[in-house]
């Protein structure tokens, strides 16, 4: 029997592009096929057997961080939803031949877990533009999307939703796993062995999206390197601020986004070279990840980096020193690349499970991890033109 394959289509909080990424679930039963869920024995559960990478172009991801900063018109994001529409159609087309089904999470613009009167928000909210009925029309194959506004929809914090996923491919009996990913915002799945129940998941905090802010000072994309850290020093008393901030000692579930983490929103007790704000992002970074433990009912074996943070040899320093003693590891440190589990798969990969399991009839979150009142399913199906 053919195993089922889907393909992922993911951009998070940096926005820098789109990756894709197809999924190959071996020993996971024919899609639609109407069986329960029940992890297959073997490994690996899941395979990435093809994966691309499709940078914005300049002028499309400066679009995107004006709709994150609360800029433009409504004309402006409906332009927006098409135009990124098309870009992550451009991003499946090569590998889309090969999928049974497409799932894309399009691109967060505007997350609102909570209600903020203060900042005019009323209810919770998100939005994730790219419009799924034009990748379903330019790949010929049916798109699962709107997966946060349906958590929302659910009494969720809408985020996060890959720990799903985590569980169902990459848990293990016997070992309690955190898996760390350092995109634009951290967050952490804590993976306690194989039963769904005790796993734990939220957001910590930011991660890229103070790095890359304070990199554009620079005339830089992002802190190519840890480069600006390395060259700075932190600054003990904005640091302080900013670990004082309210967000960081709400309990889960929560979820967060470049609306809180944006250094016009935060403290600024002096001012500071662009050098000594990155170093003490950074620092501000493995601090946050490292406190966020303490709402964890077991102690990590090890923890697993993925996300472009990991490619920031600074913070990944500063994270082996606040997360000591639990080894910090990457999926090529165990192995997991030779099934195509990289830092720049893992969230596409996951986003491909969640559209599998909506397929399949089955729930797409685990409604512990994000506040939920019952699992929630993706909101929204674009079938392939011509299919009733």
């Amino acid at each position: 029997m053919t195993a089922p394959r889907v393909l992922g289509l993911m951009s998070g909080t940096s926005a820098d592009g789109i990756d894709a990424a197809l999924l190959e679930l071996p020993g996971w039963p024919a899609l639609g096929g109407g069986a329960s869920l029940n992890l297959p024995g073997g490994a690996p559960r899941g395979r990435v057997v093809a994966h691309a990478f499709t940078p914005y172009p300049p002028e499309l991801r400066a679009a995107v961080l004006r709709a994150m900063r609360d800029e433009g018109t409504p004309g402006d994001l409906t332009q927006l939803h098409w135009a990124l529409g098309e870009a992550f159609a451009q991003a499946a087309a090569p590998l889309a031949r090969d999928a049974d089904l497409i799932a894309s999470h399009g691109q967060t613009v505007q997350h609102h877990p909570r209600p903020d009167a203060g900042r005019g928000w009323h209810r919770p909210a998100t939005l994730q533009l790219g419009e799924a009925a034009l990748i379903a029309q330019a790949t010929g194959r049916a798109v699962v999307s709107d997966f946060r506004p349906a958590d929302l929809a659910a009494g969720g914090v809408g985020a996060p939703l890959v720990p799903f996923a985590d569980w169902a491919l990459l848990s293990q009996p016997g070992v309690t796993r955190l898996l760390l990913n350092l995109g634009g915002i951290a967050n952490l799945t804590l993976l306690p062995g194989t039963d769904p129940a005790r796993v734990q998941a939220f957001d910590t905090g930011p991660a890229n999206c103070l790095l890359d802010e304070i990199a554009a000072r620079a005339g830089l994309p992002c802190d190519e390197g840890g480069a600006l850290a390395r060259a700075g020093q932190v600054h003990e008393p904005t640091l302080r601020a900013w670990l004082a901030h309210p967000e960081l000692s709400a309990p889960p579930p929560k979820a967060t986004g470049r609306e809180v983490w944006t250094l016009p929103r935060l403290p600024a007790p002096a001012p500071l070279s662009t050098e000594d704000l990155a170093a003490t992002a950074t620092e501000f970074t493995a601090r946050t990840v490292a406190a966020a433990l303490r709402w964890l009912p077991d102690a990590p074996h090890e923890v697993i980096v993925a996300g472009g943070g990991t490619r920031n040899p600074a913070l990944r320093a500063a994270l082996t020193r606040t997360l000591a003693p639990a080894p910090l590891l990457t999926f090529a440190d165990l192995g997991w690349d030779a099934w195509g589990f990289t830092d720049a798969t893992r969230e596409a990969a996951a986003f491909a499970f969640l559209g599998y399991a909506h397929a399949q009839g089955w729930p797409s979150t685990l409604p512990h991890t994000t506040g939920a009142a019952h699992a929630a399913r993706a909101g929204k199906w674009s079938p392939a033109p011509g299919a009733s």
